[in-house]
């Protein structure tokens, strides 16, 4: 068995998991997410794998999202795409990541 290190960046030896930290609310307008389209959502608070894991699976409940990829950034706006296969509305995707704990901060 290999065991493979990642290196999440993080700079603080106490940083960690925002995942028990109340979401804010977005500022952001309603924008509906059209079928065949890839989504960007930028996400506040993530800092680990267990935030990732968090918003993708909250992500991939919503109906009709097909895939889920997150591009973490542990110190800053984590950039979370998302690709659908039928008219997705952004407030749902909104939801899902506040489900898990984090906010959106725009959506492209």
């Amino acid at each position: 068995m290999t065991i493979e290190r990642v290196e999440l960046g993080l700079k603080d030896a106490g940083a960690g998991c925002a995942c028990c930290a109340a979401p804010s609310t977005s500022t952001t307008q309603q924008q509906p997410v059209h079928a065949g389209v890839s989504t960007t959502l930028l996400v506040e608070g993530m800092t680990c794998g267990h935030c990732v894991a968090s918003v993708t699976e909250e992500l991939s409940a919503v109906p009709g999202v097909g895939d889920v990829s997150v591009a973490l950034a542990a110190s800053g706006t984590s950039t979370v795409t998302v690709r659908s296969s039928a008219p997705v509305d952004a407030d749902a995707l909104r939801a899902a990541v506040a489900e898990a704990g984090y906010t959106v901060s725009d959506i492209a």
